[in-house]
């Protein structure tokens, strides 16, 4: 079980209370899940916690960039058909302001593949069919996307 301590930062947001650290006080890396979908969001959210990453929840594309913007985690995954605004849009929002700008994005769509080039030109890191989840399989596929679009970023 990860130890949590204070972070001052997520503390003055009012939007978080702590952070996840691993064994050697190492903060885990935090992602931020944007699914208007609760079954989506609970079974990604129990495979990315199993792999070890700390998940912060968004229902609809407003909520998720506040959050975005007051937590900064390491990646977005986020949904593409969104309540009160569209992953789209969020998408181009999380671009253009400049402190949410770098942060990777991996686009999760029950949207064909057909519309990968146009989100990754839009500034998507990665794309992600829903049907593909194998939620009855814990995530694993969601997992190693995660894994190597974090080291992607990292190696920059």
């Amino acid at each position: 079980m990860p130890k949590i301590r204070q972070h001052n930062d997520l503390l003055a947001t009012g939007l978080a209370t702590d952070v996840h650290t691993g064994e050697a006080g190492v903060p885990l890396k935090s992602i931020l899940l944007v699914d208007d979908s609760r079954l989506i969001r609970m079974a990604n959210q129990n495979a990315l916690a199993r792999a070890g990453y700390s998940i912060v929840t968004a229902g609809d594309g407003e909520e998720a960039l506040r959050i975005a913007h007051a937590t900064l985690p390491d990646l977005i995954l986020l949904d593409m058909l969104l309540p009160k605004l569209g992953g789209p849009e969020v998408l181009r929002a999380l671009r253009k302001d400049p402190i949410t700008a770098s942060i990777p994005v991996i686009v999760l769509s029950s949207l064909p593949q057909a519309n990968e080039a146009k989100l990754i030109g839009e500034g998507a890191n990665a794309y992600f069919e829903k049907s593909k989840l194998e939620l009855d399989q814990h995530g694993d596929l969601l997992v190693c996307i995660v894994k190597e679009t974090l080291e992607r970023a990292a190696a920059g």
